[in-house]
């Protein structure tokens, strides 16, 4: 009977339940885009106060990704247990104090401590955020509500990057913090109220009381409730435990490795390129504002490129165009590189890295719930992410040894763009899996 409440779920269009379930998780992406980025916006400022070295803020903008690391590896398992909305909630208020204590810090070094403890929360948050969008969505519009909640990263680091502007020459850098803390805590009513739990978490549980919530959920849904859970698909406390076994078993090895590559290769680039473009330009010679404002247009097509890639996907397979948008992305970071310092040259670059590594980032997540089977998607997906988000912590670190280390821009630029097309081979090779 559970299968057919999934099929009947995931077949036909979505109700209204159904697209408020997504957009709340899309507003929780929003401000996963503005955390990541904050530390972007503020760095050349954090700089000119504390006198930081290219190695130091390399460090630091790593710090906050060390910390998703570890919340995907460590805090996600913990969804496919206590339920994927109990994490989010946990890790809105991890959030919500990490930035506001953030805003207050006094030194480089209780603001790496802190950052980590930010990036806690918002590793394991995307996972569990990530699983409901693939459980809520009909298997006709699933690509593409993924797609949209990988363009709420994109709008919150775009409307960062404006607010950063406004806050950071009227208030300072602090505020940044500030504000992105008040949106953390603004978002726990909201997810009280109308974030659902995951259906999956609900199907796989033998607890009286999630019976109840289940048929409270079936109602909204509008499908038939249930008196009883079948045994054929509940899930036993050990089976519960061995999820993460379970990803390394010689049916989903293979799977398992190659979206970890794939994650962790994008990432190291993308973080790279997000982290720093704000600080290269300004070393280039151009204001804070316009180093700002490259950042904010990155991030505008990385929405255009995101969204695209969801509508692209329901024509072609999302991991032909995934591949293919991290090749053209390469190409373009190496160019990057090579440029002259011209700024519409600059400036055309980056919309194009924008709108292929974005596009790329949606294409991965849309692509964990498709070869993750239901009893593991959380575990698995957060398993990947974490992988992916320790190479987001090499990047950005990378780069700082790099340029302390006086290698042309050509050089840092090429190095780092090169984890693209391993990326895209890993992606290239799943596309018969997923």
């Amino acid at each position: 009977m559970n299968i057919d409440i999934r099929q009947s779920l995931h077949t036909g269009s979505m109700n209204l339940f159904q697209i408020v379930a997504v957009t709340v998780c899309v507003l929780i992406s929003f401000i996963d885009g503005f955390d990541v980025l904050a530390i972007a916006f503020t760095g050349p400022s954090i700089t000119a106060q504390w006198g930081l070295s290219p190695e130091q803020l390399g460090l630091l903008f790593s710090s906050g990704l060390a910390g998703m690391v570890a919340g995907a590896l460590l805090l996600s398992p913990l969804a496919d247990k206590f339920g994927r909305r109990f994490i989010v909630l946990t890790c809105l208020a991890i959030l919500s104090l990490g930035m506001f204590a953030s805003g207050l810090s006094d030194s480089y070094e209780q603001l790496i401590t802190l950052r980590i403890i930010t990036g806690l929360g918002m590793g394991a948050i995307l996972p569990a955020i990530n699983t409901v969008v693939a459980e809520y969505s009909s298997n006709q519009y699933r690509s593409l509500a993924i797609s949209i909640m990988a363009a709420g990263y994109t709008v919150g680091a775009m409307v960062g990057g404006i607010l950063s502007i406004y806050l950071i020459n009227s208030y300072g850098w602090r505020y940044v913090f500030f504000f992105g803390g008040a949106f953390s805590l603004l978002l726990i009513p909201i997810v009280i109220y109308q974030l659902p739990e995951s259906l999956d978490f609900l199907l796989n549980s033998q607890n009286k009381q999630r019976l109840t919530k289940l048929n409270q959920l079936l109602v909204r849904l509008g499908l038939p409730t249930q008196t009883s859970y079948p045994e054929v698909t509940c899930r036993t406390n050990k089976q519960s435990q061995n999820a993460f076994k379970l990803l390394f078993t010689p049916a989903m090895l293979k799977t398992t490795l190659l979206l970890c590559c794939s994650y962790f290769m994008l990432m190291c680039s993308f973080y790279f390129l997000t982290n720093w473009t704000p600080k290269i330009l300004v070393n280039l010679g151009y204001s804070t504002q316009t180093s700002i404002t490259g950042s904010i247009l990155m991030n505008l097509c990385g929405i255009v490129g995101g969204l695209s890639l969801g509508w692209l996907s329901r024509r072609y397979s999302v991991q032909v165009v995934t591949a293919v948008m991290l090749i053209v992305g390469f190409v373009a970071v190496v160019l990057f590189g090579f440029s002259q310092n011209v700024l519409i040259i600059l400036l055309s670059l980056i919309t194009l890295i924008g709108f292929t590594l974005f596009g790329a980032m949606a294409g991965l997540y849309a692509t964990a719930p498709k070869v993750f089977p239901a009893e593991i998607r959380t575990t698995g997906t957060g398993f990947v992410l974490g992988i992916g988000r320790l190479g987001a912590t090499i990047g950005p670190y990378l780069a700082g040894i790099l340029i302390a280390a006086n290698w042309s821009m050509e050089s840092y630029f090429t190095a780092l763009g090169l984890p693209l097309i391993i990326s895209a081979l890993c992606i290239w090779l799943i596309r018969k899996i997923a």
